[in-house]
Parts: structure tokens; C-alpha cells; sequence
């Protein structure tokens, strides 16, 4: 039976009920239309990175779009305009880092920055995925979704979907509040994604939009570079972060298949030393808060401070979760105990990973305290990033 532990990054989770990898875009609405229609739990599933799934069995039906095609539909019928757009479509269940690796090879500028991150395309836009200065949302031209509550298609154009940081129209339906699920639509989207339409400028080269990376490249910020060299310095410098899934997980049989043979290749070579237990985890653990500007001027003076966005629209203060859990006293490699099983990454404090042999329980723990070590000293509230099932982290 497979279970949770098999298809996460993180490795932890209970056995599923029912399985089911549809092959069809028919087949992906029926396998949600009759779970739903029996009222059980549904969990569609990507690349399973952005998981944490309680240790009980989950009495229900999991998905997993089987479908990774991907088209350019301008091809046919190239776009002739002074931005060089084209269009590229990918079905969701398309391994993300398969699909920056094709538009990449395609001489297409636009989610370079966005290598090495673990989940598939469907997951991506859900998520609205972010990294070394660039969001998927600015590439996004629209996204192909079934309806959960009205049962039928529609195609969202980007402008309809919501995006925010770390938030879309899509996954702000599975919450009533931060961290808390929603009634209705829980722990899947009452609008699951079946393709994503991009549009991506055609060009070689790509701008190196932040530090860390300009740094690697020894170049400035702002400048522009060959986006292979991009790309490869991007995965370069989450692999040195330990940021980067653990590529052996591709040998469980229920992750064959998920992920090109040649990208595969690539991750084994660059991992091929011992298991690297700062992989086993869903990537950043917590958003960074976006505070009101009364709460961001508490926080001490050298505290990390970006303009942003409040949900309402009102101008707030962006600030880093890496930063206050470092500073609450939650150093790299911490651990409640000796001996145990989670602990914060060795490499950066904001991934909470799987020492070897972890239960969800051991990392639920871990991050509770670090919530409330973070809210004594700073008065704010982490929220996890992942989808949090069959356990409270409010």
C-alpha cells in the first residue's frame, strides 16, 4: 500500500486508502468527481514537496495527475511581436523541474530562476512558487482547472488567479484562515488544476534579478546572462543550501516515472556522496510574515525589512522567517533532543528535515517549537507553508 512516506520529499505520512494515477485529462475529473461525489477525503498530490501528512492511515482517495506533456502551441502559428512571447502549455502533472529544463533548451527566458524546485506545474501555480527574483505568477498566461463546486472546466486568466506571495485563488479556497483549513475544500483546491499556459520570452539570455545568484555568477544585479548559466548556478547554490530534493527517492516504485530521465541523471551526479538528510524536507517550512507596519517597528532594529503587501491591500512590511527563527535562538541543526529524529537543516534554519527516520508527529513537534520560541521573543506567529494534513500548526 502506498503511503504518504513514499511520496513526499520529506518522507513522512501514513498509508493512503486508495491511490490513483490517472492517465487523461477525463480520467483526472472522474477520479475527482467520484471521490468527490462519495464524499471522501481527497488529496490531489503533486510532486509532493509542499506536504506534511499526519502518520494515521488516510481514509480516502489521493491523486496524481500521471499527465506531463508538454506543447508549444506557437509553433504552429508563431507570435510575431516585439516581446517575442511564446506560448508554451504543460499538463499539471508535468515535473516542474523538467519544464524550466525544456524552456530552458528551448532558448525561453522567464522561470530560469526557478530551477531545482522540487513539485510539478499544476502545484506550481497553487502555490504560486518564488525564487532568486522571480514568482511563476509573471509567466503565467492562464490556468485550465476543473471546478470542484460547479463541475465544470474553466480556463482562469492569469489577472483572475489571485497571486500573492506564497498565495493563489486556488489555495486561498482550502483556508478559512492562515494555517487553518477551510470547511469545504480541504486538503485540495475546490479548483484542481489540469494545464497551465505560460508565456515566456524568446531569448538566450535572462536577468540575474538577485544577489545570492549575481554573486555566483560574479556578475551585478540586474545583469543579463546566458539563462543555462543561470539555471545551472541556481541549482548550484540550493544544492550548497541543501535545498534541493534527495534524487533517491526516485528509486521507490511509487515515484517511478515521475521525473525525465535525463534531469534525473543530472540530480544523481551532483549527489553522488552519501544521502544527504538536509534534503528530506519540504523545502522552506514557514512564510516569511508580512506584517502590519505598528508590528514590524517592535521588531529589533537590525530585523530584515522588505516593503509588501497585507492581504487587505494596505502597505505592509515584509520580513525574514529564516532570520527570526535564527535569532529566537534556533540555530542550524538544532534539534528538542539529542537523539532526535527532525531537526532544523544544517545548512538553513528554515527547513525543518527528516534525520533518517522521522514520524510526522517528530516534525509537528520540532516546528511547534519554533512557532512559540519565535512568538515569545517576537511577538509574531509563524505559519507553515506546506499543506498541513491531520495536524494543527495554527
Amino acid at each position: 500500500m502506498t503511503s504518504f512516506a513514499d511520496i513526499t520529499t520529506i518522507g513522512v505520512g501514513g498509508p493512503i486508502a486508495r491511490f490513483i494515477e490517472p492517465t487523461s485529462r477525463v480520467g483526472v475529473i472522474e477520479a475527482v468527481e467520484d471521490a468527490d461525489s462519495k464524499h471522501l477525503p481527497l488529496c490531489v498530490i503533486g510532486g509532493g514537496s509542499n506536504m506534511l501528512v499526519a502518520d494515521a492511515p488516510f481514509d480516502g482517495v489521493v491523486v496524481r495527475d500521471a499527465r506531463r506533456r508538454i506543447t508549444v502551441p506557437d509553433e504552429a502559428a508563431p507570435v510575431e511581436n516585439g516581446e517575442r512571447i511564446v506560448h508554451v502549455n504543460a499538463e499539471a502533472g508535468c515535473n516542474w523541474d523538467d519544464f524550466v529544463a525544456f524552456t530552458v533548451e528551448l532558448g525561453l527566458e522567464g522561470v530560469e530562476g526557478l530551477s531545482g524546485i522540487p513539485g510539478t506545474v499544476g502545484a506550481s501555480v497553487v502555490q504560486n512558487i518564488g525564487a532568486y527574483g522571480q514568482e511563476v505568477a509573471t509567466t503565467v498566461e492562464s490556468v485550465e482547472v476543473w471546478d470542484r463546486r460547479d463541475k465544470k472546466t474553466l480556463d482562469i486568466p492569469a489577472t483572475d488567479m489571485g497571486f500573492g506571495y506564497r498565495m493563489s485563488r486556488l489555495k486561498e479556497s482550502m483556508y478559512a484562515a492562515p494555517a487553518t483549513p477551510a470547511a469545504e475544500f480541504f486538503p485540495s483546491p475546490r479548483y484542481i488544476v489540469l494545464s497551465v499556459t505560460f508565456a515566456l520570452r524568446h531569448s538566450a539570455t535572462g536577468t540575474v534579478g538577485y544577489g545570492q545568484l549575481a554573486k555566483a555568477l560574479g556578475v551585478e544585479v540586474g545583469d543579463r546572462m546566458a539563462t543555462k548559466a543561470i539555471r545551472d548556478a541556481v541549482l548550484k547554490v540550493r544544492a550548497a543550501k541543501g535545498m534541493l530534493e534527495d534524487a533517491g527517492r526516485y528509486a521507490n516504485p511509487a515515484m517511478a516515472g515521475t521525473k525525465r530521465d535525463d534531469q534525473l541523471a543530472i540530480a544523481r551526479r551532483a549527489q553522488e556522496s552519501m544521502p544527504d538528510y538536509n534534503r528530506h524536507s519540504c523545502g522552506s517550512f514557514f512564510m516569511n510574515p508580512i506584517l502590519t507596519p505598528e508590528a514590524a517597528a517592535a521588531l529589533p532594529e537590525d530585523a530584515p525589512r522588505f516593503d509588501a503587501t497585507l492581504p487587505n491591500g494596505e502597505p505592509g512590511v515584509k520580513t525574514s522567517a529564516a532570520w527570526l527563527i535564527d535569532h529566537a535562538g534556533f540555530h542550524k541543526g538544532y534539534r528538542i533532543a539529542d537523539d532526535a529524529s527532525a531537526g532544523l537543516s544544517t545548512l538553513h534554519t528554515l527547513a525543518l528535515t527528516n534525520r533518517g527516520n522521522a514520524t510526522a508527529a517528530d516534525i509537528a513537534a520540532l516546528a511547534r517549537v519554533v512557532q512559540d520560541g519565535v512568538e515569545a521573543a517576537f511577538g509574531v506567529r509563524l505559519v507553515p507553508e506546506p499543506v498541513v494534513v491531520g495536524l494543527d500548526l495554527r
